[in-house]
């Protein structure tokens, strides 16, 4: 009864967003206690406070996202961020490596960038989405930023690995330049 309920809940959040997941499925299908484990991720990295900025959020997670995959999974993140309100150009920026510190979206991406590559230059960017935003802002980035990596890896580990692609904000196809 779990399996079927997980299994369902995977499909809906596929046909939302028109995502593959066959590896949901299958993780499910292998085991229901990994399935439930892995239906909770996304408290982790859809994790946005009220008074968080949203563009912080979704710049952080793609530059996560990005680290480990130009397709299917970056395509969702663009997609969750333009369905919360993130703005487009913003998200094109992060994607061509044009990210600037002066939009939310580009303060998120090059702070979890540089995160993610252990740049000792992170301190400067945590300390200005501080000052500009708030800790819960930082929390959320902070999450983003170290779980938007799993999803891909988990992907290409079992088998599901997709080529990488452009990627399409608002029907533009933008091309992926690797910034970290």
């Amino acid at each position: 009864m779990i399996k079927s309920l997980l299994k369902a809940s995977f499909r809906k959040f596929g046909d939302q967003y028109n995502y593959d997941t066959a590896y949901m499925q299958e993780v499910a299908d292998i085991s229901t206690s990994a399935g439930l484990r892995l239906s909770f991720l996304p408290f982790i990295s859809q994790y946005r406070a009220p008074d968080a900025s949203i563009g912080v959020w979704a710049g952080s997670l793609l530059a996560s996202t990005l680290s480990e995959d130009c397709g299917p999974c970056a395509q969702l993140i663009v997609d969750m961020a333009l369905e919360a309100g993130v703005n487009a150009n913003h998200i094109e920026e992060c994607i061509s490596g044009q990210a600037k510190e002066t939009t939310d979206a580009g303060l998120g991406f090059i702070f979890a960038s540089m995160a993610i590559s252990n740049d000792l230059k992170v301190d400067e960017y945590r300390k200005l989405i501080i000052r500009n935003h708030c800790s819960q802002t930082l929390l959320a980035a902070s999450f983003a930023a170290s779980s938007g990596r799993v999803y891909p890896v988990l992907k290409r580990a079992l088998g599901h690995g997709a080529a990488c692609l452009e990627i399409n904000v608002n029907n533009k196809s933008v091309k992926v330049e690797r910034a970290i």
